[in-house]
């Protein structure tokens, strides 16, 4: 954020499960990840195969007790929510994260976005994080990545994606929490920056998009 992009593809035990039981006989060569000209996220140079349900996926080789038992520790015995009206990815808020800031900054994502864009303050130089609290309801969700855009004054100034994993259904949240960034100083860099973020997975589901601010200021105050 306000720096190079970054995607961390971290070896989530989720994943290994959904391309040990989905994926059978796919191999990933690392070398295959690229930049796209003009674009600065980090994609896979392959198409995934069709996603299974999570009921597919425990109805698989239950003649095989090792592989039931290991699933059954990755995925839990917690049914899934069955009411299709709730998404089966809900984001529910933002944290910003700052040793040295004087009070939490929270943004809740569960209401009517288009009706607030909140801003956070950051005195210029604070290394900061952004922890973000979402839900799985129903299916496995496999590649969840957080995505934003920054401008200032109408200006793109930077752009940043993070790779989240794979997670499954459980009636708890999960959390994600960003490696350590730190706010531009000096007089010019002072100001608002708008960031437009959104959560996408490797089906390229848009599951949320929202907008909100940052004010560097040369103090807290």
């Amino acid at each position: 954020m306000l720096g190079l992009d970054v995607c961390e593809f971290g070896g989530q035990v989720l994943e290994l499960l959904w391309l040990t039981v989905c994926y059978r006989g796919l191999m990933l060569d690392k070398k295959d990840l690229h930049l796209e000209e003009g674009d600065e996220e980090r994609r896979l140079n392959y198409n995934p195969p069709a996603q299974k349900s999570l009921q597919e996926i425990q109805d698989m080789d239950k003649e095989d007790e090792s592989l039931v038992k290991y699933k059954q520790t990755l995925l839990g015995m917690q049914a899934p929510m069955t009411d299709s009206s709730v998404p089966n990815i809900q984001v529910t808020r933002m944290t910003l994260l700052c040793d040295d800031a004087p009070g939490e900054n929270t943004m809740d994502l569960t209401g009517d976005l288009s009706a607030q864009e909140p801003t956070f303050v950051l005195k210029e130089g604070s290394t900061f994080k952004l922890k973000i609290h979402f839900k799985v309801n129903r299916e496995i969700v496999a590649g969840l990545k957080y995505y934003h855009a920054a401008s200032r004054k109408g200006i793109n100034v930077d752009r940043a994606s993070y790779m989240v994993g794979s997670y499954g259904p459980r009636a708890d949240e999960y959390e994600f929490v960003s490696p350590a960034d730190e706010a531009p100083k000096g007089i010019i860099s002072r100001g608002t920056y708008q960031f437009n973020s959104k959560f996408i997975d490797d089906d390229k589901n848009l599951h949320l998009t929202w907008t909100w601010n940052i004010d560097v200021k040369k103090d807290w105050d």
